[in-house]
Formats: structure tokens, sequence, C-alpha cells
């Protein structure tokens, strides 16, 4: 056996551009249009209606092709030996809030931050009062890995009062960080991302980055599967199209990383934000992003990853996901009201309001208007339309190379880009809007009994952590397809 495949398994990944994914978008789109114009062309609606719906289409297609030229414009930052000195002369805390998270995810996420090609400097760790375990066990480890490393280290206990205020408590015994990461308590970073998450601080108007977020536990079930593919697609379009123009509306928090003062100045609202006069306790990550935005520009970088453990049960994924929409509502009214109307970031954030509701208007038009008071049923060749777009921007998806799945696995979850449309369309839609009516309920909603995902027995833990390396995997390599969790 060769001593690449002897080494300690590693959970990495990378995103691979190629023409060919660029062409099968290309093509994609065009049978999604060809879909719509033959949906239209073969429906009886009377000339003043056709004409109305033509306009409505024709916005709709603007946005989607801005869109697209968009998050073709993203590029990862690249270093040079001399940025890369400038940047090693940063210090790097990571801040990891901990509420009764899974041990064995929390080892996963500390192991991986001694693996990394750009060590950080410190990390500091705040057990936020959990009552499913005192974690003894991986505290006393994580104080003697750290030391050997080299990896300044806190570990706090403190009572429970959220994850800002454990944030904060982390910041407070860090005053001499410059970059501050953010983090979960289940987030394993890539080898390579502490590194690459600071490149992009080499431009002195970036304030913040984020990563991009893939689920460690992406085959457990079904539903495992779609969530993984819906929630990297949104970040490799969505996201990368705001990315492009420096505008990104919302850090993800299993991997952001801030100019310190951003964090520091700010901690003051950061604890105390109210709405309609309740404290707020989630929408933490697109707090900080607002902070940033207000400075200058917030950027993905695509080639930072990192692992996170994803719902696995509806229960789990739906108060996550109300969460979420409920704090997307707090923070537009933020937007409005705080954002200045020269920021790039509040003309997307109007044109994500505009094309929100003119979809709604549409489907709800198509399905109810037309069918009720002027007997028009749409053609079925509508239905395609959705899915051939999903298929296209699920591309991006299958650009993501993982150290722990060969492609055909990937190539599976992509083909379920259908149910990922039905559930975005149906369920999350009527979730989407009665989080928007209720968003004055600002509780976080999760984890209060404990861990909701454990890890499982396939996933990758090293028993002794190996001291950092220049590179730890070789993604180009088709031996790499032998580390990490066993293929099935």
């Amino acid at each position: 056996m060769s001593g690449r495949r002897r080494r300690t398994p590693v959970l990495a990944a990378r995103q691979h551009r190629s023409g060919t994914i660029l062409t099968g978008i290309v093509v994609l789109a065009l049978a999604a249009a060809w879909a719509a114009q033959h949906a239209m062309a073969a429906s009886h609606y009377e000339d003043r209606t056709a004409s109305r719906l033509s306009l409505v289409w024709l916005a709709l297609f603007f946005v989607f092709l801005a869109q697209t030229l968009m998050y073709h414009l993203e590029r990862p930052r690249r270093l040079t030996p001399r940025l890369s000195r400038q940047l090693d002369e940063l210090h790097v805390s990571i801040l990891v809030p901990v509420y009764n998270e899974d041990p064995g995810y929390l080892k996963l996420g500390l192991e991986s931050f001694l693996r990394q090609t750009r060590l950080p400097n410190s990390v500091h760790i705040v057990d936020d009062g959990s009552t499913s375990s005192d974690y003894a066990d991986v505290r006393a480890w994580w104080h003697r890995a750290a030391a050997e490393a080299g990896v300044t280290s806190t570990w706090q206990r403190v009572p429970n009062g959220g994850k800002r205020h454990a944030q904060a408590h982390a910041v407070r015994v860090s005053p001499e960080a410059d970059i501050y990461i953010t983090c979960d308590s289940d987030s394993c970073f890539a080898p390579n991302a502490v590194a690459e998450a600071l490149a992009p601080f080499t431009r002195p108007r970036v304030q913040s980055v984020a990563g991009i977020v893939i689920a460690t536990n992406n085959r457990a079930n079904l539903f495992a599967r779609i969530t993984d593919l819906w929630f990297t697609t949104t970040q490799l379009v969505d996201r990368s199209g705001q990315s492009a123009v420096g505008a990104v509306m919302v850090n993800s928090g299993p991997l952001a990383a801030y100019r310190a003062g951003i964090i520091r100045d700010n901690l003051g609202s950061y604890l105390n934000e109210t709405f309609m006069g309740r404290p707020v306790m989630f929408s933490d990550d697109s707090l900080l992003t607002l902070y940033a935005q207000e400075r200058g520009l917030t950027v993905q970088q695509p080639s930072a990853v990192v692992f996170t453990a994803m719902p696995e049960k509806w229960s789990h994924f739906s108060r996550m996901y109300l969460r979420w929409m409920r704090g997307s509502t707090i923070r537009s009214v933020w937007r409005m009201r705080y954002l200045s109307m020269a920021r790039p970031a509040f003309w997307l954030h109007m044109l994500r309001w505009f094309q929100m509701f003119l979809v709604q208007m549409v489907t709800v038009w198509l399905l109810f208007v037309e069918p009720i008071a002027f007997d028009n049923l749409p053609p079925a060749t509508m239905l395609w339309v959705p899915f051939l777009i999903g298929w296209a921007q699920g591309l991006r998806y299958l650009g993501v190379i993982r150290s722990d799945e060969r492609i055909r696995s990937r190539a599976l979850t992509w083909l379920l880009m259908p149910l990922a449309i039905v559930m975005a369309w149906t369920v999350l839609r009527w979730l989407r809007w009665y989080g928007i009516a209720t968003c004055a309920r600002t509780g976080w909603g999760t984890r209060q009994n404990g861990a909701e995902v454990s890890l499982g027995g396939t996933t990758p833990i090293a028993a002794n952590v190996a001291p950092p390396v220049a590179k730890l995997y070789d993604m180009d390599d088709e031996s790499v397809l032998q580390v990490g969790a066993p293929l099935r």
C-alpha cells in the first residue's frame, strides 16, 4: 500500500470549473426557454391575456439571465507568495460556540482546525450551558492536541445566553485577533479552508468572506441528499452572483471570516438586537454580514469549503427553515432602513423581493385565475420549465468534488432535482410566507433537548491528529477516493 493510502482519513472538497458544465447549463437553459415558448404558443389564452403574460415572462427571463451571468463571473481570490506572507502576519482566531452538540461532530470539527495548511493562531470554544454533555473527554483531548500543534486555545463554560453571547465571550478573550472566523460546533473544515478564507482579505475593501457549506451526512437518507443539493446549489448560484459584485447578503454560520473590527465595534448592538420589542436570538450571521456591508465588500470564496451536519428529519429542517425565513424578514427591514442605496447589496435585496413577488403572482395567475376566470388550464409543457432550469443550475452541484464520494453518487443526487423543486414550490413556499407572517417569534427553536443529528459510523474520525503539512490530499489523483468514509 502506498504512503498516500495509509494517511489518516481527511474530509476534503474543491470546486471544479469546466467547459462541460457551462455547456450543459447553456443547453438546458435554452431547452427551458424553448419549453416556455412552446407552452405560450400552445396555450389558448386570449390576445390581451397573452400580452400581459409575455411581459411577465420577459421580466423573469431577464432576471434569470442576469443571475446566470453574475454567478459565472465569480472567481476565487488567488494568492501570490508575497500576499501569502502578508496574510501569515495576521492573527486569526476561530470562535466556536457549543450548545448540546453531538460530541463526535464536535471532535471532528476541532480536529479539522489542527489539520489546516494555514493553522489558526488561536481557537476559542465556549460551551453555552449545554445540558446534554459536559464534553470532558473532548475537552481534555483538545487541550493536549492544541498545545502539541502550537495553537493557543481557551475553553469556557458559561450560563446559557444564546449563540451571540457565546461568541462574545470568545471575542473578549481574543483582543489580539485581526481576523475572526465564525463557525458552528459541527463544522469540519477542509484542510485548506482557513488559507482560502483569508485570501480575499488581500483586498483592503473586503470586510467579510463566506465559505461554501456542504453536508457531512449527505448520504444519510433521501431527505439529506435533497437538502444538500438544494443548499449547495443555492450558494453556487444565488450567493455566487452576489459575490461577483461584492454584495453577499448572508454569510453561512459553518464558515465565515470577518475583519476583527466588524465584530468588536458592533458587539453591543449585536448582543442587544430587538425586533418589535423582543430580543432576536437568531439570524446572527446575516447581522454580521450587514455590519460588513456597511463598511465595504462582502464576498464568497468558493474554494473555502466546510462540511456540516444537515437535518435528516423533516421536523428538524422545518424548524431551521422557519428560523431562517423569520430572520430573513427581520434582516430585510434593517437593510431597507440602514443600508445605503449606493451599495449593490441594497438593490440586490430589492431585486430579490421583486422576483419573489413576481413569481408568486405568476403562479397564482396560472394555477387559479386563468382556470377559474377564463377556463384556461396551463399547458402540461409548462411544468418542464422549472425542472429544466433547476437541472441546469444544479450542474453547479456536480462541480463540487469530494474526497469521500464518487461522481456517480453525486450524479444520482443531481437527478433528484425535481423533488427539490417540488418541495421548494409547495411546502417551502408556504413555510416562507408563514415565516414572514410570524417573524416576531424570535426564539431559536432547535437543539433544546440535545443534538438532533449524531455522527454516523461511516464518517472518518482520526484517532490522532497529525501535525499540519503543506498538502494532505491531491484532489486530481484517483487515489483520493480511497481517503475518507467507506464508499458504498
